[in-house]
């Protein structure tokens, strides 16, 4: 099915009406190819079974697939047999897992997204520094946790301006900020803007925190959301980008979106009336997912998407460094 803008089809009246638009970019980010393949990889090289703490990314289809492929995900390293190869996740972990997973003379892999690791760097600076540091987050989220273990004694959780009133730090002139990297970038800095109302010197990042995949798949929804009648996001319900898509698409004025895992999950009901659907994907989607809604979509008399472009990426993350020495030694890099 084509996706992309050329000739136009020849399609009957009640088509005519009707417009399908996918967003561009969508679906896989750097970060989250690079964890995905890393697992691929060691399951390839090192045979069944490869432990992962945590989901490998927040998407049940492609924890799935691993699953079958031998993969056995687990909550904490307890659940690893001593000696087993682990894969960390791309949310990151804290320094107590890795304190955890040498005790246990566990093979460690960590797939954990360089963009988080970036974070990770920048709370122990501050720290170092001395700075009560406030990170922009959702309680419980991996990410959150790893990035608040490096520095436990510093960071405390904003996780929106009504939390700003309630907030105590040491100095007020020595008070820094993080975030999370998959939040909703107008979000934040509104959370960014209350805290500075509090605290004038409030001290940045050094870089940008949201992740690029974030902004400019939360800039791509911004495109083809004030024309639409729904907008359907297809990603899991714990993705955290996945699910600030869907606020995002309703801010920019679009008159419906539902989130859904896949195809099966969109309710016939949405689409009474619809006539412009828009369509995009968060950043652990895989493609056939998002393949699966146009096709249930183009059963339904709408035509082919139109594809809107709002950025190009190209970035690519190395593989973890354990995995790429193993790779070497084998004779398959």
């Amino acid at each position: 099915m084509s996706i992309d803008l050329g000739s136009p089809a020849v399609l009957s009246p009640e088509e005519a009406e009707k417009a399908v638009l996918l967003a561009a970019p969508r679906g896989y980010c750097a970060g989250v190819d690079r964890a995905v393949v890393t697992v691929e990889k060691a399951l390839d090289l090192y045979g069944s079974p490869v432990y992962v703490r945590k989901q490998i990314v927040h998407n049940k289809h492609v924890v799935s697939d691993l699953e079958s492929r031998g993969a056995i995900f687990v909550e904490e390293l307890a659940e690893v047999p001593e000696g087993a190869t682990v894969v960390f996740s791309a949310h990151g972990v804290s320094p107590e897992v890795h304190r955890q997973a040498e005790e246990r003379a566990l093979k460690t892999i960590d797939a954990t997204c360089p963009l988080v690791t970036k974070v990770h760097h920048e709370a122990k600076r501050f720290a170092d520094d001395d700075f009560d540091i406030l990170l922009i987050g959702h309680e419980g989220h991996e990410e959150v946790e790893g990035t608040a273990g490096e520095a436990p004694d510093h960071i405390q959780l904003v996780q929106s301006p009504a939390d700003v009133a309630g907030i105590v730090v040491r100095d007020p002139k020595r008070v820094a900020w993080l975030s999370q990297t998959t939040l909703s970038v107008d979000e934040t800095l509104e959370t960014v803007a209350a805290i500075r109302e509090r605290f004038p010197d409030l001290l940045d990042p050094p870089s940008d925190d949201i992740c690029y995949a974030t902004q400019n798949r939360q800039l791509a929804v911004k495109e083809i959301s004030p024309t639409a009648d729904l907008v359907i996001v297809v990603g899991s319900g714990n993705s955290s980008n996945s699910v600030r898509l869907v606020e995002v698409a309703l801010e920019a004025g679009a008159r419906s979106s539902y989130r859904v895992d896949d195809a099966s999950e969109i309710d016939e009901a949405w689409l009474e009336g619809v006539s412009t659907v828009s369509v995009t994907s968060g950043a652990s989607v895989p493609e056939e997912l998002v393949e699966g809604v146009l096709s249930f979509l183009a059963e339904r008399g709408y035509p082919d998407a139109q594809a809107v472009h709002s950025a190009e990426e190209s970035l690519i993350f190395s593989l973890p460094k354990e995995l790429r020495r193993d790779l070497k030694a084998a004779g398959r890099n």
